[in-house]
């Protein structure tokens, strides 16, 4: 073993001490604004659906269009790949797994709209609309018809409209709880947020009801959605959107980026307004930095170009999705928005591409990493971490089962859990 070395130092205890004395709040810090990833399932997209025309059937009704769809555009694995440019080895597996999921989870994270998909309405029928969605959304989870996150976009707090985004959100919550409570899955959405003061007005409405109910202080979270240009840039040059996470001491879930209200505002012409636009990457990675370590997470925006028409037009479009969806997996934004039926092939579609043609790989290196295997690439613990989570990711929406994950790698999936994050648990699906 060779001679043993003989250790000497020089400080006395007391510095080490003393430095770590002086970082107390530091340390402290750092665990309140950077507590990691959260460890729930994050949906792999947002459904937008007018207030007015949300019924209980809505989430089946979506599910059988997009099956319709399916079916008449692209009827079997070769002609979705051959549209889609999916390789032929996945082609079969991609394919099954989509009429799937569509059969049995079409839609993953629901949001019933009383902003611009809705519009001014009167009080009386807003208020009867906010009633009637806290009514189906309970009815829903209670008989199981529900997706697993639901919830409401209010009206912004800019004055306009403020009383009444006011209004709707406490008829919702308090339709909710007169119903039985609020369920695991209620996620709230608050947009066109300019001033982080705007975040701490949510914030102050949420304590209230909370207070209200006897609820524990920060059981209601919600998104903000970045959708002008002064939330990523504010007016002495500082970045807005990161001051917002802050303000909302806790409660911020997600940043949701608005593709076409975010483009105007910064200019862009309607031909060109995209997620893909320069303008929509700045912001998205604006975004993203802030959020990251704070367990707030991204979310991309939308494409209006809507599968519809002779199966040549519809194949255009998904072609479109298609690319963007890929486009924002490579760029790590695991969730967008789908304003169609017809979105939601293309987008299981380039979900379950992405999570199964990296399967082996992914589940390879972490093997090897467990094992101390080494090989041709050298990781590390945050590797480690980022392979656990795409893994999971994979598991949760269906693309990935865990008994072949399991194979491949020889870990459990409280394994997985543990390398991603210390915190993960909460909701998960079984994969077909």
């Amino acid at each position: 073993m060779g001679q043993q070395e003989k250790v000497a130092t020089s400080l006395a205890e007391a510095v080490s001490d003393g430095i770590s004395a002086s970082l107390t709040g530091v340390d402290a810090e750092l665990a309140r604004r950077y507590p990691g990833d959260p460890g729930t399932r994050q949906p792999v997209h947002t459904v937008y659906v007018p207030g007015d025309t949300f019924t209980a059937g809505t989430v089946r009704s979506w599910g059988d269009r997009a099956l319709k769809a399916l079916d008449e555009h692209a009827p079997d694995a070769a002609s979705l790949a051959a549209v889609l440019g999916i390789p032929d080895e996945l082609a079969e597996a991609v394919h099954d797994r989509v009429r799937a999921k569509l059969e049995r989870e079409p839609v993953e994270d629901l949001r019933i709209d009383f902003e611009d998909g809705y519009g001014p309405r009167s009080d009386a029928e807003e208020d009867e609309a906010a009633a009637r969605a806290a009514r189906l959304v309970s009815d829903a989870y209670g008989n199981g018809t529900a997706a697993p996150y639901m919830g409401i976009r209010m009206k912004c707090m800019e004055a306009a409209v403020r009383d009444r985004g006011i209004r709707t959100t406490d008829v919702f919550l308090t339709g909710l709880m007169r119903a039985g409570g609020l369920p695991d899955g209620l996620v709230l959405t608050l947009p066109k947020v300019t001033y982080p003061e705007q975040v701490t007005a949510f914030v102050q409405l949420l304590e209230a009801f909370e207070k209200a109910h006897g609820l524990p202080s920060g059981r209601l979270g919600f998104e903000i959605q970045i959708e002008t240009s002064q939330s990523i840039l504010a007016a002495d040059g500082t970045a807005a959107v990161a001051r917002m996470i802050d303000a909302a001491q806790g409660r911020a879930t997600g940043l949701h980026y608005g593709t076409f209200d975010y483009s105007a505002c910064v200019g862009v012409s309607a031909a060109y307004q995209a997620s893909d636009h320069p303008a929509a990457d700045h912001a998205k990675a604006v975004m993203q930095v802030a959020a990251a370590g704070t367990g707030v997470r991204v979310s991309d925006g939308s494409t209006n170009v809507l599968p519809v028409g002779p199966t040549p037009q519809v194949h255009e479009a998904w072609r479109l999705h298609y690319g963007l969806t890929r486009r924002a997996l490579a760029r790590a934004y695991y969730q967008g928005w789908d304003m169609h039926p017809g979105h939601l092939p293309t987008r299981y579609a380039a979900v379950y591409t992405f999570y199964r043609e990296g399967l082996e790989q992914a589940a390879a290196r972490l093997a090897a990493y467990v094992a101390k295997a080494g090989g041709d690439v050298m990781d590390e613990p945050a590797t480690a971490k980022a392979l656990s989570g795409y893994l999971l990711r994979g598991i949760d929406c269906g693309a990935l089962d865990t008994a072949e994950v399991a194979r491949l790698t020889g870990l459990t999936r409280a394994d997985l859990d543990a390398f991603a994050s210390p915190r993960r648990g909460g909701l998960t699906v079984t994969a077909p």
